[in-house]
């Protein structure tokens, strides 16, 4: 099959570690810039000559500069970033996921962590050199194990469903509720599912609670003081979606009134705008302990950029080919 010669731009920094990998695996003649993601100036000269461009992030200039761009490509789910109207006609916009593995792994040891007293053993252990736990002192609390908790979901996309799939090996119950309401719960081994007029019912259900929906004007703020008044005062909340989907203001009153057992953010609502230093929040949750705290990392890990390579390279071969592209979003007019 005859394959037609690409100039390929890649600007995101999470692929840089598997760069012999990526380019290993790409049609032969294919050529790769690397510009550094941070320097705007060197990508968009890069671009000029670009029919590829692999990054989660395109502007108008960019796309005006790059008069060969044949397809965009995130590595990631993200295009938001992507100036979609400004492509030259005929643009392709794909994505790739491969995370839900990651969160999975995420959304369950932190509800371990939390609902078993980790964090706060830690801290006393390692400061006070303080046993803090039944055996050695009465008036610690017993912790609790999987086996007794109900993990209520809010939203059961493929992150939902896979976490599910972890909980459920540690002995756990599950909720869920979803915008659509379309999930099967005795297939996925659910006591019941339902739509978000169902998410107080599950609020107070619930022993965790992991949110994994995606920020849209509906979502915005779908969990706030009211929504966390009903949560359980020991259950503990996992957010692997995105921050504004619970109120801000709403989760650090409730969290430092100890109005709900803990929380677990990994997505939040400040981001650096620059470099890899900035509160990630107007409140200062740095001063709970009972909070986890992580800096959007749940589904960052080798093996998922492993994966996202592949996807990625794979569309190259199929574009170089002439064949049809997969996870395509969008197609600039």
């Amino acid at each position: 099959m005859t394959t037609a010669s690409l100039t390929v731009v890649v600007a995101d920094p999470n692929l840089t570690p598997l760069r012999a990998e990526f380019e290993a695996a790409l049609p032969h003649g294919t050529v790769v810039h690397w510009p550094d993601p941070r320097h705007t100036e060197a990508v968009e000269a890069a671009m000029k000559s670009a029919d590829v461009l692999v990054s989660g992030r395109c502007t108008a200039t960019m796309a005006t500069v790059a008069t060969r761009l044949r397809l965009v490509h995130a590595a990631g789910a993200g295009t938001d970033n992507i100036g979609i109207a400004a492509l030259p006609p005929g643009t392709q916009v794909a994505n790739t996921y491969h995370h839900e593995n990651a969160i999975a792994e995420y959304a369950v040891s932190a509800t371990i962590v939390m609902r078993r007293g980790f964090l706060r053993q830690h801290t006393a252990l390692r400061r006070e050199a303080h046993w803090d736990t039944p055996a050695h002192d009465p008036r610690a609390p017993w912790a609790e194990d999987l086996t007794a908790a109900t993990v209520g979901f809010i939203g059961f996309g493929h992150i939902g469903a896979r976490c599910w799939q972890l909980f459920q090996a540690f002995g756990a119950r599950g909720i869920a509720v979803t915008r659509g309401g379309n999930v099967d719960a005795a297939a996925h081994g659910l006591l019941w599912s339902g739509t978000v007029e169902n998410l107080g019912t599950l609020l107070e259900s619930s022993d965790a609670v992991v949110v994994s929906v995606p920020l849209t004007d509906d979502t915005t703020g779908l969990i706030g003081a009211a929504e966390l008044s009903r949560m359980r005062p020991a259950a503990v909340l996992v957010n692997a979606g995105r921050g504004p989907v619970v109120d801000e203001d709403a989760l650090y009153q409730a969290l430092s009134d100890r109005a709900i057992g803990g929380a677990a953010i990994d997505v939040w609502y400040r981001y650096p705008a620059d470099g890899h230093t900035g509160a990630p929040s107007k409140h200062p949750f740095d001063t709970l302990d009972n909070v986890l705290m992580t800096p959007h990392s749940s589904g960052l890990t080798r093996q998922t950029f492993a994966h996202r390579t592949a996807d990625i390279t794979a569309n190259i071969r199929r574009l170089a080919a002439g064949e049809p592209l997969h996870n395509v979003v969008a197609v600039a007019p």
